[in-house]
């Protein structure tokens, strides 16, 4: 299921979306946004994943013997 979302944005920032979907770079500005906020969301991952690295690297992991282990 599908949620509309409104925003505010300078001109400045309509201009660009506006000129990237006029490119070809980006379907609709809808699909502008959606391609933004995966790469926000996997520049979040991707920070998650280097403080578990560290936490491991730190001796602070454990080792599972089971899925169960997880919980």
């Amino acid at each position: 299921m599908r949620n509309i979302v409104n925003i505010s944005l300078p001109e400045e920032m309509v201009k660009a979306v506006k000129k990237e979907v006029r490119l070809g770079q980006f379907a609709t500005t809808s699909e502008f946004f959606r391609h933004l906020l995966r790469l926000w969301n996997t520049h979040k991952l991707v920070k998650e994943l280097k403080v578990d690295r560290k936490e491991f690297e730190a001796g602070k992991g454990r080792t599972l013997r089971s899925l169960r282990d997880l919980r």
